[in-house]
């Protein structure tokens, strides 16, 4: 532990093996976690865009790769490439993400229904209303810190480094509210039967729109 923690105040990451980076990974380390989110989110997207064929899904599943690493990690065998670790969880994840949109008979028909009258009809436009005081009380439980990054990027369009400059903060810590702040929100809005999936994923894309 005496050499680790030397070598991670002083910044010299790239100086450990891989296995000596698992292990700190862990134990919490959340440099080694910014350390492997910089390294390889690209790649990670890059693979998950081919799978999808979607950049916004592909980004959203990346970051969702990327939670499970963290709330996972000490399930991670250290004697396995963690590139091709990833890799795995990024094709899991797809196959999650699809199979839940099967269950979801109406997803389909919902989203294009969005997309070409919510904008025609009263009654939509009232709904539309509701689901978005729903994500604003969503917003409003999130921790302090989410709640201010996740407005400045989300509500407010600033991007990554001006709030990083704003805040005295780096973008992978940005990077990483964002990620904790989106993935509560949405458990916060599944919690309302009648807010279905298609208008939560409409609404979030749609909210610097309003």
């Amino acid at each position: 532990m005496c050499k680790f923690g030397s070598v991670i105040k002083m910044n010299h990451l790239d100086t450990l093996s891989e296995v000596e980076l698992l292990g700190l990974l862990k134990l919490g380390d959340k440099r080694v976690f910014d350390h492997f989110y910089k390294s390889y989110s690209l790649p990670i997207y890059r693979k998950l865009l081919k799978m999808t064929k979607v950049d916004i899904l592909a980004e959203e599943l990346m970051q969702d790769v990327f939670v499970r690493l963290w709330d996972k990690r000490h399930l991670i065998e250290s004697g396995q490439p963690f590139k091709s670790y990833l890799y795995t969880i990024a094709q899991n994840i797809v196959y999650d993400f699809y199979r839940k949109a099967a269950r979801e008979e109406r997803l389909q028909s919902e989203v294009k229904a969005f997309s070409t009258e919510l904008y025609h009809h009263t009654e939509e436009k009232i709904f539309f209303k509701e689901t978005r005081e729903i994500l604003d009380k969503a917003i409003n439980q999130l921790p302090a810190q989410q709640k201010l990054v996740f407005t400045l990027c989300k509500m407010e369009g600033k991007s990554y480094e001006e709030v990083s400059k704003t805040l005295g903060i780096s973008t992978s810590t940005i990077n990483g509210h964002i990620v904790k702040a989106t993935k509560n929100i949405k458990e916060y809005m599944f919690n309302y039967e009648h807010i279905t999936l298609a208008f939560s994923i409409a609404v979030m894309m749609a909210v610097n729109k309003i």
